[in-house]
């Protein structure tokens, strides 16, 4: 199976399946001296850990790492940092009644039909599990990169929503009530709303917003390794994603020119944003403001018409622990997910120029 790396010269590599004996990586290209703050990563994540609210799964993990290699006294060599979380909470047994059936929507069907064999507990590595390793080594990259300030949050759940204006949302509420809402009274009726998907053996999907600061001029590949086009790659890696846009999006296609155009100012930044930051596939000093699109989590608890190996047509219904709603628990996966493909572009860019 390949694919299991993501970057150029900041390269994560990622393995282990949800019900191994663990989850692990490998960052390559990580520039040494830098001091690391260990309960910076463990922060993210038990930020991603399933069990933390009653709106996520109950399965209890206490998504605590070692580091391997890469670092001495906390501060990293340049050599690679390896890195391991083990598995405590697998229940393999809940996952037996489709070991030849195929879950609707989930990714059984095509790992069997691509490689002829699958890891049918938990979903191997097509589990959302593997994401501890992109949070670890977006953790990284978020120190090394210590100036610039990557914020995502919860914008919408099904079809409650906040009103979505930068000017107007405080920051500080995200990590105040668990669907990572920033508005408080919106944030309730979600979390009211995922809970009542959850009675039904249903589940629902929702949107995630993001906005990076402090962005330096100049980042980006042109022609076919656009900024935008990188981050749009590395949210739609994501399990569960299934649409990325940037700054004015889909809304833009319905403004004329004269009013989408970005003026300038006398400082080269501009009076709106509606590029989110980034033109012609460079990042122009302004925010970076984009959403990620989250489906409603596969494995639901009521009963589905499926076909099994043999393709007998076959009704199965969900078991185990399972999110209702994943977007609360993706949060920090979207952050580390962007801080990878900023650090790695920025690094990049230090080979553009000789002087």
């Amino acid at each position: 199976m390949a694919g299991n790396s993501f970057g150029n010269i900041f390269k994560l590599t990622t393995f282990g399946e949800s019900h191994g004996l663990g989850i692990g990586g490998v960052i390559d290209g990580c520039p040494s001296g830098v001091k690391i703050d260990l309960k910076m990563i463990q922060n993210d994540l038990n930020r991603r850990k399933p069990g933390q609210s009653k709106i996520v799964t109950q399965r209890k993990e206490d998504d605590e790492f070692i580091i391997l290699s890469g670092l001495v006294n906390n501060i990293t060599t340049g050599s690679p940092i390896g890195f391991y979380v083990k598995n405590k909470d697998q229940r393999s047994k809940d996952y037996n009644h489709i070991s030849n059936t195929y879950r609707p929507s989930h990714a059984d069907f095509v790992y069997e039909k691509k490689y002829g064999i699958r890891d049918f507990k938990g979903g191997g590595r097509s589990s959302a599990r593997e994401t501890i390793s992109r949070v670890f080594g977006g953790a990284i990259a978020k120190q090394v990169l210590n100036k610039i300030k990557f914020t995502a949050y919860v914008s919408s759940v099904g079809n409650i929503s906040i009103e979505n204006d930068l000017k107007k949302l405080n920051f500080s509420n995200i990590e105040k009530n668990p669907v990572r809402c920033p508005d408080i009274k919106i944030a309730k009726e979600m979390e009211d709303y995922i809970k009542s998907i959850k009675k039904e053996g249903d589940t629902v999907g929702g949107i995630i917003s993001c906005v990076i600061e402090n962005v330096p001029v100049g980042l980006g590949q042109p022609v076919f390794d656009k900024l935008h086009a990188e981050l749009g790659k590395a949210m739609l890696s994501i399990n569960a994603v299934k649409g990325f846009e940037i700054g004015s999006g889909f809304d833009g296609t319905k403004l004329k020119g004269s009013d989408h155009n970005d003026q300038f100012k006398k400082d080269g930044s501009t009076y709106t944003n509606n590029s989110g930051g980034i033109q012609g596939g460079i990042s122009n000093g302004m925010d970076i403001v984009f959403n990620v699109a989250f489906k409603p989590v596969s494995t639901i608890m009521k009963s589905q018409k499926t076909i099994d190996s043999n393709g007998n047509e076959v009704l199965m219904e969900g078991r185990g622990r399972h999110d209702p709603c994943v977007v609360p628990r993706a949060v920090p996966i979207v952050e580390a997910m962007a801080a990878l493909v900023i650090l790695d572009y920025y690094l990049l860019n230090k080979t553009v120029k000789l002087k």
